[in-house]
């Protein structure tokens, strides 16, 4: 690895960048922390970071859809992260995790500086789309960065076969709208296209009901005098 000058003088070595997508239950947090794991077990400092914005399971950890957990710091953006951690600890680490990398509008500027000057192996585990199929955050934007790029897919729900997108459940249309099974579910190309169709559909047809006039409404006509 290339050897570079640090903010402080000091000489580290060059960084890393690694990125885990796909949709919804494709296990992109599970592979987060088997590496993140991995690289504790080969005797590396670690740390983990969420975004605050997701409360699903716990505030102090990292959990995947089957319950494993990992301590993390919760963070509502990655800027303040070495200010909150500590330049000391922070020039101590060798290996960062991000979860829920879509949340993050500073991913882009952190991952350049932790990689690029602070010599940081950063592993970033996020969506790639939203429920439209447009790009999620900052994600793709980190691609260019990256040593590495992992996509991974699910099982769609509906048919069993590899889903590379995220369904939503309901008619809300902000980007935003953190949920689990209840509001999501991976599917196939196919289920997409019709499963959107379908809520459509559903969407024309309750604005169509809003506004039919009640049936056992009436009008009274006064007479003309």
């Amino acid at each position: 690895m290339a050897a570079l000058t640090s903010i402080n003088g000091g000489r580290c070595e060059a960084g890393d960048v690694h990125v885990i997508i796909g949709p919804m239950f494709a296990g992109k947090t599970t592979d987060l922390l088997r590496r993140i794991k991995s690289e504790r077990s080969s005797g590396r400092n670690v740390a983990m970071i969420k975004s605050s914005k997701d409360t699903r399971y716990a505030n102090d950890s990292v959990v995947t859809h089957d319950g494993l957990k990992f301590p993390c710091w919760s963070m509502l953006d990655l800027t303040s992260f070495r200010q909150k951690l500590g330049d000391d600890e922070y020039h101590k680490l060798d290996v960062i995790g991000i979860d829920e990398a879509q949340f993050f509008e500073d991913l882009y500027e952190f991952c350049c500086k932790a990689a690029d000057h602070d010599g940081k192996t950063i592993i970033v585990a996020g969506l790639d789309g939203d429920y439209l199929r447009r790009s999620f955050g900052s994600v793709l934007d980190v691609i260019p960065l990256a040593e590495t790029v992992t996509k991974l897919s699910a099982r769609c729900e509906l048919c069993g076969k590899r889903a590379f997108f995220t369904l939503r459940k309901t008619e809300e249309t902000r980007t935003e709208l953190i949920g689990g099974s209840d509001l999501y579910m991976p599917v196939c190309r196919q289920h997409y296209v019709s499963g959107q169709a379908g809520l459509f559909e559903s969407t024309r047809k309750n604005a169509l009901e809003s506004f039919k006039v009640p049936t056992d409404s009436h009008t009274e006509v006064a007479p003309v005098m």
